[in-house]
């Protein structure tokens, strides 16, 4: 799960920022145990960090835990899932519209490079790289926009169903559309139509959704 990078003043921030990016990344899948004694050792940390990191990630609505059973990767039901894309339509259409308002060209060259790297990464095959690259992509689009507020509010619910976006580019046909929407998106910001925009982006959701509600299907 780790990586080289810088490590934050604290420990608990250090595993705190490890812990989130291996959930929302997919590394750690939804329902998978977190065992503390191995996790602890793994970064170099005592249980005490580590207990604070997982508190402040139960908060977020990351993990979950259960008495005698610990701390488990929070898993989500179709009807969550279906309520977090909803949420996210609302925040995310006002999001666009605002940003079209504002954008200039340098601004749509920045945007279609992240497109790049989400396509470099759907190429290689590389399902974690193209999460992160699209996550990338999506809010480079809504900060734009201006409203700080409401880019954090879209990035905790981002946070709450990465690890499922993840299983949802695992598939190469998924992988494909994505491309071909972001592409559409960016088209309709740079033809200056920002319902066109909207709408492309509205399908992109639904698209993933019902993806996801065919993989989460219980097997009869």
């Amino acid at each position: 799960m780790t990586t080289q990078r810088t490590r934050p003043p604290t420990a608990q921030q250090f595993v705190l920022d490890e812990l989130r990016r291996a959930i929302t990344s997919g590394r750690l899948r939804p329902g998978a145990p977190i065992r503390q004694d191995v996790v602890a050792e793994e970064f170099g940390v005592s249980r005490v960090p580590l207990r604070e990191a997982l508190k402040t990630l139960q908060g977020e609505g990351l993990v979950t835990y259960h008495a005698h059973r610990g701390y488990h990767v929070e898993e989500l039901s179709l009807g969550d899932l279906r309520e977090v894309y909803r949420i996210r339509a609302l925040l995310e259409d006002e999001a666009v519209r605002r940003a079209a308002a504002l954008m200039t060209a340098a601004d749509l060259d920045v945007l279609d490079r992240a497109e790049d790297e989400v396509e470099r990464a759907a190429q290689a095959g590389d399902v974690l790289a193209m999460a992160a690259a699209n996550r990338a992509f999506h809010m480079a689009l809504y900060e734009y926009a201006g409203m700080p507020r409401l880019v954090r509010l879209i990035r905790t619910l981002w946070d709450s169903t990465d690890a499922y976006r993840s299983i949802y580019y695992g598939e190469g046909v998924n992988r494909e559309r994505v491309i071909g929407e972001h592409r559409a998106a960016v088209a309709a910001l740079r033809a200056g139509d920002a319902e066109e925009a909207v709408r492309v982006l509205d399908v992109h959701r639904a698209h993933a959704v019902a993806a996801l509600e065919h993989l989460m299907a219980p097997v009869s």
